[in-house]
C-alpha cells in the first residue's frame, strides 16, 4: 500500500499553462495521478502497463486533444 504522506515528487507538464492540469508521481511501478487544482483530493493509482497504454492512446490522438 502506498502512503500518500510520503515525500512524493509531483510533476506537472511544462505545457500546462492553466490550473486545469493533472500531476503525476511515481512510487515503484505505480503511477499516481491527481488534479492539480485539488492536491488533497482523490489520487488515481495506475500500474505500469496501464500508464503505458494511456500514453500510447494520448500520442495516437484517441482523446481528441
Amino acid at each position: 500500500m502506498i502512503k500518500l504522506t510520503e515525500n512524493l515528487q509531483w510533476k506537472r507538464s511544462t505545457r500546462c499553462t492553466s490550473g486545469t492540469c493533472v500531476e503525476i508521481a511515481t512510487v515503484g511501478g505505480t503511477y499516481l495521478v491527481r488534479d492539480a487544482k485539488d492536491p488533497d483530493g482523490a489520487v488515481l493509482h495506475v500500474g505500469a502497463a496501464g500508464w503505458a497504454a494511456f500514453l500510447s492512446a494520448v500520442k495516437a490522438g484517441e482523446f481528441g486533444i
